[in-house]
């Protein structure tokens, strides 16, 4: 088993939590704050009260050494690793027949993950031993990987502990998902944060306290704020702040130091996973909750996260007709200028167009008419089939055709006043009574509607 062990935990050797590693103060200063300063007990864990506090789940479950298999998921920084190792710490303390088993799904493949499984195995049948098994990063395995672990979750071979930073319901195979409890982690708040930033500025062993170093409360403010709920990046920032602070000579951390030590931090954002679809949610209903700052806002994230911007522009291509129709029938017009706009001139100054058809189709009055009119239209065509044309509609291109009495009784529209003709009807009969299209009241649809009452008063 020393094997896969080893393979298993390379990921993690270069950590702190070790006996040794502990006990050795050169080893100490090279390894990151975040590390020194990961909590070593429930007592240190900071956040997460829904799921560590006074009598909730899963600190009762780690305390009391029956921890389920388990899917950990949050946002990066939220503590997933620390409460696997808060679990290694406290499950089978002192019966020595509890495994840890450490996995990165990054820098480990399925063949060592199936060596593992086989150890446990073997342990659980002729040691009595069982393996609680930590895979970090578990959405990094495909479906077909994940099957591996069912067997053995199943028969309790190992305890499982995955962490992941996608929703599980997309990112774990649902047969797998069925058998372990999803724990959420929430980000830190920024008084969290603020707590965990004190408590390495103070901490003589394993933080900054050695160094004497202070911070006022302004800027450990902003170093919390920044982090976006995420602990480990607060205390590299402040890692690298303070040692920004002691190379100028100076003991107290300012403001200045963390502007001129740190670079714009990077947005929470992913492209293919939750986060790209919260976001995207987000930007369309701004729009349609006419929120043009909510909705400029929105569009910013996307574009200064990396997203496609021609992403963006489809999606308001899409919403200018979806949300909006009639109500502006400039709004589609606006929408494709602004794709054609960006398409020749490009980033940055694309950005213009796309901020112009934004706050334009925010502002717009909002209509889904013509969506209900489609969607309704469809539905009835899936129902009742393709009905028979009205022969009076019907083409007569050939002789055979009009002794049949194609086009017979077919008036032509512009030979009567206003171009309608009264008492006449275009559906097939069986659904000649139906309504699709229902305009609403809001800006130049209300005049549609005003014209096709007329209209349809005058047929009638």
């Amino acid at each position: 088993m020393a094997k896969s062990k080893s393979r298993a935990a390379s990921a993690d050797e270069e950590t702190l939590f070790t006996a040794a590693l502990a006990k050795d103060p050169a080893a100490m200063k090279t390894t990151p704050l975040a590390d020194r300063m990961r909590p070593r007990s429930l007592d240190e864990l900071v956040g997460q009260p829904h799921l560590v506090g006074a009598g909730k789940l899963l600190g009762r479950a780690i305390a009391e050494d029956r921890v389920p298999s388990m899917i950990l998921w949050g946002p990066p920084g939220s503590g997933k690793t620390t409460i696997a190792r808060l679990v290694a710490e406290t499950t089978g303390r002192g019966d020595g027949r509890t495994h840890f088993v450490p996995f990165s799904a990054v820098l480990g493949g399925v063949p060592e993950l199936r060596g593992i499984l086989d150890e446990a195995k073997r342990a659980r049948a002729y040691e009595s031993t069982r393996t609680i098994l930590f895979i970090d990063e578990i959405h990094r395995f495909n479906k077909a990987q994940q099957d591996a672990f069912l067997p053995h979750v199943e028969q309790g071979t190992v305890t499982l502990i995955g962490a992941t930073t996608e929703n599980p319901s997309f990112a774990v195979n649902a047969a797998l998902l069925s058998r372990c409890r999803v724990f959420r982690l929430e980000p830190l708040s920024d008084a969290d944060i603020v707590t965990v930033l004190r408590r390495a500025l103070t901490d003589e062993v394993r933080g900054l306290g050695a160094d004497h170093l202070t911070a006022d409360e302004e800027t450990l403010a902003a170093l919390a704020g920044s982090a976006q709920g995420d602990a480990r990046r607060a205390l590299s920032a402040l890692e690298m702040t303070a040692a920004y602070a002691r190379a100028s000579g100076r003991s107290h951390v300012t403001l200045a130091d963390l502007a001129a030590a740190n670079e714009a931090s990077t947005l929470l954002y992913d492209k293919k996973g939750e986060e790209h679809y919260n976001v995207t949610s987000a930007f369309i209903k701004s729009m349609r909750g006419s929120d043009p700052d909510a909705s400029i806002y929105y569009m910013m994230r996307m574009v200064e996260a990396g997203d496609d911007p021609l992403f963006i522009l489809r999606r308001m291509l899409i919403f200018a007709s979806e949300d909006i129709g009639n109500a502006d029938p400039r709004a589609l017009m606006v929408a494709v200028a602004a794709d054609e706009a960006f398409r020749r001139v490009g980033m940055p100054e694309g950005l213009f167009p796309m901020a112009h058809a934004c706050l334009y189709l925010a502002s717009a009055p909002k209509s889904d008419g013509i969506k209900r009119g489609w969607t309704s239209a469809a539905e009835t065509v899936k129902t009742r089939g393709a009905l028979p044309v009205p022969m009076k509609l019907r083409n007569a291109v050939t002789g055979l055709m009009r002794r049949e009495g194609y086009g017979e009784g077919y008036r032509y529209a512009h030979e009567f006043e206003g171009h309608v003709v009264p008492d006449e009807t275009y559906l097939p009969d069986e659904i000649a009574d139906l309504r699709f299209y229902e305009p609403t009241d809001e800006g130049y649809e209300k005049n549609i509607r005003e014209r096709l009452a007329r209209i349809r008063k005058k047929k009638e």
